[in-house]
């Protein structure tokens, strides 16, 4: 499905492999075989390709065939990127929204990579205990917790529990 998607997207902006190579800094080889489902990108491979296509990443990875406002528990859109900790189930119907909700889901000891993005971010702790590390402040928060913070600092999720951690955030504007 992935390399579907991208081969889609790329053909409806009509953009070759040799182009998106340039633009990415990947080989129209690699991108051939992505494409094919031959050969799995990494995360930072998968934003390259999103930012040179102009789409946000969860673009990619999954499809939009659910116009409905539900979103069914068991036909949530779900995500785990390549060499990530962290796992996510989409809340939103599709990508076309001016916000984005999901469930993110965290082994113990586990940690997000340190991000930066536009807009801004909440998050609600579920279950668990989460480290929340914004700019050089650190706060914990347990379940029933929420933090904000500006995209724009640099942020990172750590999970300082002995369970799994299961958190809800909303991203404005959409970063996947």
């Amino acid at each position: 499905m992935l390399g579907e998607n991208i081969r889609k997207i790329r053909v409806q902006k009509k953009i070759s492999l040799k182009t998106l190579a340039g633009k990415t800094g990947l080989t129209p080889s690699f991108l051939s075989q992505v494409e094919r489902d031959l050969a799995d990108p990494s995360i930072n491979s998968l934003r390259r390709v999103a930012d040179a296509l102009d789409v946000p990443i969860f673009a990619l990875l999954v499809s939009e065939k659910q116009p409905s406002p539900v979103v069914r528990k068991d036909e949530r859109k779900s995500l785990r990127l390549p060499n990530s900790q962290m796992s996510y189930e989409l809340l939103t119907p599709d990508l076309n929204r001016s916000m984005e909700v999901f469930i993110s889901r965290l082994a113990p000891s586990g940690s997000s990579s340190t991000d930066v993005h536009k807009g801004e971010e909440c998050t609600l702790v579920l279950e668990g205990t989460l480290e929340m590390r914004i700019g050089n402040d650190v706060y914990v928060l347990n379940e029933g917790d929420s933090i904000y913070c500006q995209g724009e600092i640099p942020h990172r999720m750590v999970n300082i529990g002995e369970q799994e951690l299961v958190i809800l955030s909303c991203i404005t504007p959409p970063q996947f």
